[in-house]
């Protein structure tokens, strides 16, 4: 699972009330989320369908992972943390490449886990997190109802599923895995909403900091991005069928 959320706070408030740059907002929040999950998918299939690629990352005389496959497994972090944190100090086109070989690095990790399942299932768990995180996504963004309350209470469930995977880790207990899942798709599903609706209201301008726009639309596609990858994730667990 992919366990970095990041929660950028934005200072320095000012008023945008055109409707028209909301839009535009969140259109630039969506593609950055679509060229990620595109370069991720290119980079899964690459290295999962080339033999040369997938022996970089999966020892063919063991079947485990060698010692680049575990680095593309724990990198993705550093790269959040380095957006995270500096945020304010890189430019535009040093965030967009780092998230752009973030996704191209988390595509090589998922390329190890998408060879445990068949591509029929995997196929048919992407087609129905597509739909679920739209039918969210539209929620989040046309309810009335204030999420932020809801936000919270999901954050604390995120870090509750963060904590209790790596227990299983050690555990390896087939039962609490698949109650994580379960209780990972409803955490994920709330926070697409969530997100889109928070994401939609930095658009509008009630919540819009110092930072470019361009810069926050490349974080909240990240945002997006980590909300479709671990509900992919959570559902291929529960439905996802083995090889």
């Amino acid at each position: 699972m992919e366990n970095n959320k990041p929660d950028y706070v934005y200072d320095n408030v000012f008023q945008i009330n055109d409707a028209d740059a909301s839009r535009k907002f969140l259109a630039n929040v969506f593609m950055w989320m679509f060229v990620a999950l595109g370069v991720s998918a290119l980079c899964a299939f690459s290295f999962d369908s080339n033999l040369a690629l997938r022996d970089l990352i999966r020892d063919p005389s063991t079947g485990g992972v060698t010692g680049l496959g575990l680095l593309a497994m724990f990198a993705p972090l550093a790269f959040v943390l380095v957006m995270r944190f500096g945020f304010n100090r890189l430019s535009y086109g040093a965030l967009a490449l780092i998230f752009v070989a973030y996704a191209a690095v988390t595509g090589i990790s998922l390329s190890v886990i998408l060879s445990i399942y068949t591509a029929a299932s995997v196929l048919g768990v992407f087609v129905t997190t597509s739909v679920v995180f739209g039918v969210m996504a539209i929620a989040g963004y046309t309810t009335k109802t204030d999420l932020t309350k809801f936000g919270s209470i999901l954050i604390m469930f995120l870090i509750g599923i963060v904590v209790a995977s790596l227990v299983n880790m050690f555990l390896r207990s087939s039962g609490l895995d698949m109650l994580i899942s379960y209780i990972g798709v409803a955490v994920f599903v709330g926070l697409t909403a969530y997100d889109v609706q928070k994401l939609k209201n930095i658009g509008a301008g009630l919540t819009y900091g110092d930072a470019s726009a361009s810069k926050m639309a490349l974080i909240g596609g990240l945002t997006l991005y980590l909300d479709f990858i671990n509900l992919f994730l959570m559902l291929l667990r529960i439905f996802g069928r083995r090889r």
